[in-house]
């Protein structure tokens, strides 16, 4: 392996040793960290409206790094002409199982750290640990696609890290506006019309953050790379990075606009969501004729679906709102758990009098529907429409969720569809890979979802799909339908009659200051560890208090009519608490145990559980 590392370097990079003090004139390429900040443009401003020279004047990186001269060995001299980072600049960009950072200016306070360069350094990284992953010799040629959602930093960030990706000598394929779930299936057709399938894939998105960020996924056939995964491609990144020359990315700039072609992927796609459609309905060609049903993308990623999914089924789509790509996201947050995102389908709904509304994040892989009267099927009562769609087909199947869910879904789930609740983390990968690890041990699952929205199936190659779930629920009414039971969206609700839902339900971040004394130089987590260890110590001394007998993260207590769960942040200094209780004044009591608990460190600021609880 070693040997084609070496190779795949080679192809990166023309390596040349730099005599210290020689000066190097910087190419265009670096533009970015002469420019000035984001304009603030006074109409619609979206990615299509820049070429990519104009877009990388948006990005400059934070002033206070130093530049450096880089020594190679034996070849000839020149210099580097990027801003000197460091291992740590780049592990900052991981965010679990993704890559995120700050691509534009814009937002006070937030400095620029996803660059070109850093872009095509992490293009030049996945290369290399794939043709690792895929064990490839020099004679294989491995094909790479790259998506991207609507932001305005997308085509600059494509074009960087297709430079990385084809400077390391594999194809490019460039699918353009896409969604998440579509990169992913991208690896697993076999469509050679459509340089299909692919060995890696690549979805450029940060989901709901604001417009200045961006970020990668990263997929192949075995689904989305892990936490370690990316770990190592990021440190991978750093040292190909700071050996960037001017030689060296003239020449992958060269060779990407020799080895990039641009496929419509997202056809294949819509094509087969239609089909699944059509399938579950008797093969009917337009099975929801009929249907009224609007969809909200947020000028994300998702507006493909009202034209090239639902009209062919024969749905009606007037009333869909915020379908064109806009990435500075001018009407709402693209965000299924938002209230002013929710309020705005729900509308659309009401407004338009359509049978059923469906929602969207940017990048399609989160959704959420509303049904005729405005109910919203988000969070819980998603889960347990999802849950109550499966069990239908797979009896007593396992539903894995993450932590926040409520004790009323756990008793939906088991009681009324009998089926089993695995209560699990936070975080989708973690839900995803649970389902599978359960699967392995003999436990059957076939559905894992979160309340953020981010739900998989079994049998659609456990990809958290926001698409492919809205197409289970259409799926349902379909097949109502053709099995003579009318109802339009009351189908749906039927469902999830008897679920039990808190009157009461909030959520508390308390943040640890990790300048604070009371760490003593110790991390955030480690603090946050204790914090939650001295609850769990001061929990068994109440009589009117019961831990739950199974927990895989925080503390999660019941009491008072209802529960709380104080756990510890994925990626953040913060320890949010979730309280669901039948009424306020069980809510309060419920934070009062906590803060009892938590007052006496000093280091976490209980500021907005003091508020809740009025003390």
């Amino acid at each position: 392996m070693a040997a084609t590392s070496g190779k795949i370097v080679q192809n990166v990079f023309v390596s040349q040793c730099c005599q210290q003090n020689r000066q190097s004139s910087r190419r265009d390429y670096c533009a970015p960290y002469m420019r000035n900040s984001l304009p603030s443009p006074p109409g619609k401003l979206t990615w299509s409206s820049f070429s990519s020279m104009q877009l990388r004047t948006l990005s400059k990186p934070p002033t206070d790094f130093t530049f450096r001269r880089n020594i190679l060995c034996n070849a000839s001299a020149s210099s580097t002409v990027v801003p000197y980072l460091d291992k740590t600049d780049f592990l900052r960009l991981q965010n679990g199982s993704d890559i995120r950072g700050v691509a534009l200016e814009g937002v006070e306070g937030e400095d620029v750290n996803l660059t070109e360069p850093v872009a095509e350094a992490i293009g030049a990284a996945f290369a290399g640990w794939l043709v690792e992953k895929k064990k490839a010799d020099a004679s294989q040629h491995l094909r790479v696609s790259i998506g991207h959602d609507s932001r305005i930093s997308a085509k600059l960030l494509q074009n960087a890290i297709s430079r990385g990706l084809a400077g390391a000598g594999l194809e490019v394929v460039l699918y353009g506006l896409a969604s998440t779930p579509a990169m992913f299936n991208s690896t697993l057709t076999k469509d050679e019309a459509f340089s299909c399938p692919v060995d890696g894939s690549i979805m450029i998105t940060a989901s709901h953050l604001p417009f200045n960020r961006n970020g990668f996924k990263f997929f192949t056939n075995g689904g989305g790379l892990g936490k370690p995964d990316i770990k190592d491609i990021l440190e991978r990144a750093a040292n190909i990075y700071n050996q960037f020359t001017e030689e060296s990315l003239t020449l992958s700039e060269r060779v990407a606009s020799l080895s990039t072609k641009t496929v419509d992927y997202m056809t294949v796609y819509t094509s087969d969501l239609v089909k699944a459609v059509r399938k579950a309905a008797g093969n009917i060609e337009k099975p929801l004729e009929g249907f009224h049903i609007v969809v909200d993308a947020g000028n994300g990623a998702g507006g493909f679906f009202a034209a090239k999914v639902l009209e062919p089924l024969g749905a009606i789509t007037s009333g869909s709102q915020f379908l064109e790509p806009d990435g500075l996201f001018p009407n709402h947050i693209p965000n299924p758990e938002d209230k002013t995102a929710m309020k705005a389908i729900t509308k659309a709904v009401l407004d338009n009098k359509a049978d059923l509304g469906i929602i969207f994040d940017t990048d399609v892989d989160r959704s959420a529907a509303v049904d005729s009267t405005g109910r919203e099927f988000n969070r819980n009562r998603l889960i347990a429409l999802m849950a109550a769609i499966v069990l239908e087909e797979h009896p007593g199947t396992t539903i894995v969720t993450d932590s926040v869910t409520s004790d009323g879904l756990t008793t939906f789930i088991e009681k009324k569809l009998g089926g089993k609740h695995h209560r699990f983390k936070r975080g989708y990968k973690n839900v995803i890979d649970e389902a599978i690890r359960l699967n392995s041990t003999g436990e059957e699952s076939h559905l894992a979802i979160e309340t953020s929205g981010h739900g998989a199936l079994k049998e659609n190659n456990w990809l958290d799909d926001g698409a492919y779930l809205m197409v289970k629920i259409l799926n349902k009414l379909a097949s109502a339908r053709a099995s003579g039971v009318g109802g339009g969206s009351n189908v749906l609700t039927g469902l999830i009659e008897g679920l039990q839902e808190p009157a009461f339900s909030v959520e508390l971040r308390l943040k640890i200051n990790q300048n604070h004394p009371d760490l003593k130089g110790g991390s955030f987590r480690e603090y946050g560890e204790t914090v939650l260890k001295h609850l769990e110590n001061s929990i068994g001394s109440d009589p009117n208090l019961q831990k739950a007998p199974v927990n895989f993260e925080g503390i999660r207590v019941s009491g008072y009519g209802g529960w709380f769960l104080l756990r510890l942040s994925l990626h953040d200094p913060v320890l949010p608490l979730n309280i669901e209780a039948p009424n306020n004044e069980g809510a309060v009591k419920l934070g009062l145990v906590v803060l009892a608990a938590v007052k006496e460190f000093a280091g976490l600021d209980t500021s907005a559980l003091n508020k809740f609880v009025g003390s």
